[in-house]
């Protein structure tokens, strides 16, 4: 039982996901900090609001709507995302995309030139 888990979690792509959710929650505070530190008081010095889940709110029969909240979270997510696409993604597909690439082909050295033609004369004449 223990040997199982001890090859699951040695698994390379276990221990890859864990890493990534480590990063992605370091990544995550990075971005709201930036949120609350940038976004959060220029929404406040163009709408007059302290953040963005302040605008657009409403009462109807005692029932209060957000949609600065909706907002707010969709800004977020769109935030993350695009970070995390340009920091972390982009760069590794490019990385991967080099590693790829064939190597160049050599051009064969003047031995193994004739070593060819000395294989295909020899294949000519067996014929």
């Amino acid at each position: 039982m223990l040997t199982g888990f001890k090859e699951f979690v040695s698994r390379g792509n276990v221990v890859d996901l864990a890493v990534a959710v480590v990063i992605g929650a370091a990544f995550t505070q990075i971005i709201n900090a930036v949120v609350d530190g940038f976004i959060n008081p220029l929404v406040a010095a163009i709408f007059g609001e302290p953040d963005l889940t302040q605008v657009g709110n409403f009462t109807i029969n005692d029932a209060d709507f957000s949609i600065g909240l909706i907002l707010a979270a969709t800004f977020n997510f769109l935030v993350v995302a695009a970070a995390v696409y340009f920091v972390i993604v982009m760069p590794i597909n490019n990385m991967r995309e080099r590693r790829a690439l064939p190597e160049e082909v050599e051009e064969p050295t003047e031995d193994v030139v004739l070593l060819r033609e000395i294989r295909d004369e020899l294949r000519r004449r067996r014929v």
